[in-house]
């Protein structure tokens, strides 16, 4: 009888001391979006803006939105270009941006992206024969020879500075054969959210269908930047290539890097991939730094000038872009459009924060996202990890659990014990009265 009027007393006080706790407040979603990842060093850098007109890019002619005090921007004859900044990912101004041409060897950048991760830089490969059948007539050529061997590094010289097409056959054997090459180029471009490409002959080289676009050339640009290996590659601008016992130098064919041809060296200059075909024209992908800035700007087939216009219009763009950085409206932007999983991914981590709804088992639970570093030279910025407010507040919530969670036991065991103290008393009260 007293356990059991003490349990009912303890019920009682229960109530009581749950009836004055305070309801607990779900936790805030945390914020998702892309970053851009930094070839060399630093922290991710936050997402583009959401608010861009992602159609005006599909417009014909000239888009840019000029601020007060914004530079005019430069007329120039190449058939499509981007300006965009490498760290937001925002167009600053385009024309003709989803233009589908031929891009030549500015596809080296979409084939390193794809086969860059596959192999061990310092692994050595020998050279079959088999591997350099099919080259196009008349392709560029670093020299490699069957039966030599090669380190990868010295392989990925040879793309990105000799644009060697014959570094690009044996590479892409090594990558599981040439139309697998493709089809996997093809699967990264769409990935990238590079609508515009259609990969036939994985070096570049004039093939029935294959085309791309200033936009995806420049969406190839800035996601290489986010690779260490690619970023050193395209911004070397001489290296040794072996030849069995004895090497000989080879120079990259990207002007604006080595000042070479009379063209002025761009100060700041990264890289990225020049390119030329008898039907692409001349084409290329550049990215330079100027202080906390880094820009992409994509230039496919100038119509005047000769052979070196796409570098004096890639500079007249880079240079404007410097100069209006801060002063145009973006009219478009590099980043993906989000996708139904990416929106299902999101609502899953509002409903774990809002009741764990959702476990990790299913897939739905927060995750510790990369670290990632912003472009070359980009001013350091301190962004919270995608997860921290979450875990921010889990911490604290756990912080104060830890706090306020023995107060409650100890609540109900003080009033059971004081039920009973009572009880007993009174009975042996009772008892002493009846002797």
């Amino acid at each position: 009888m007293i356990v059991m009027s003490a349990v009912r007393l303890t019920a009682v006080g229960a109530a009581a001391v749950l009836s004055v706790l305070p309801v607990p407040t779900a936790a805030a979603a945390p914020s998702t979006g892309s970053a851009f990842v930094a070839g060399a060093v630093g922290e991710p850098t936050p997402p583009g803006r959401q608010f861009l007109d992602r159609a005006r890019l599909d417009r014909r002619g000239t888009q840019v939105e000029r601020l007060s005090g914004a530079p005019e921007v430069p007329s120039v004859s190449a058939l499509s270009w981007v300006v965009a900044d490498a760290s937001s990912g925002e167009v600053l101004a385009a024309r003709n941006a989803h233009r589908k041409l031929p891009p030549a060897s500015t596809l080296k950048a979409l084939f390193a992206l794809t086969a860059l991760p596959r192999h061990d830089h310092s692994a050595q490969h020998t050279v079959a024969d088999e591997e350099l059948t099919g080259i196009g007539h008349g392709s560029s050529l670093v020299g490699v020879k069957e039966g030599y061997t090669y380190k990868v590094s010295d392989l990925w010289n040879g793309v990105f500075l000799s644009s060697g097409n014959d570094a690009v056959h044996v590479l892409a054997a090594m990558n599981g054969g040439w139309k697998s090459t493709a089809r996997q180029m093809q699967e990264k471009a769409r990935s990238l959210g590079a609508m515009d490409t259609n990969v036939v002959s994985p070096d570049g080289y004039d093939a029935p269908g294959q085309v791309s676009s200033a936009y995806d050339l420049a969406v190839f640009g800035r996601a290489g930047l986010q690779d260490p290996a690619f970023t050193r590659y395209c911004s070397t601008a001489y290296a040794d290539f072996p030849a069995g016992s004895w090497s000989y130098g080879i120079a990259n064919t990207n002007r604006l890097l080595t000042g070479a041809d009379g063209v002025d060296r761009y100060p700041g200059l990264i890289g990225v991939k020049n390119g030329y075909t008898s039907e692409a024209g001349n084409t290329l992908i550049s990215a330079a730094r100027r202080g906390d800035r880094t820009l992409v700007v994509t230039v496919m087939n100038p119509q005047r000038g000769g052979g070196f216009a796409v570098y004096e219009e890639a500079r007249e763009l880079l240079d404007w872009g410097f100069e209006a950085a801060g002063r145009v409206r973006p009219v478009g932007s590099l980043l993906p459009v989000r996708t139904k999983q990416a929106a299902d991914t999101g609502a899953k981590a509002v409903a774990v924060a809002r009741g764990k709804r959702v476990t990790e088992a299913d897939g739905g639970g927060p995750r510790a996202g990369a670290k990632a570093a912003p472009v070359p030279g980009a001013k350091p910025t301190a962004v919270k990890p995608a997860n921290a407010n979450l875990a921010g507040e889990t911490t604290a919530n756990a912080r104060s659990a830890s706090t306020a969670s023995p107060a409650l036991p100890l609540a109900l065991v003080g009033t059971a014990c004081a039920a009973a103290l009572a009880l007993w008393g009174r009975r042996r009260r009772a008892d002493r009265r009846e002797a």
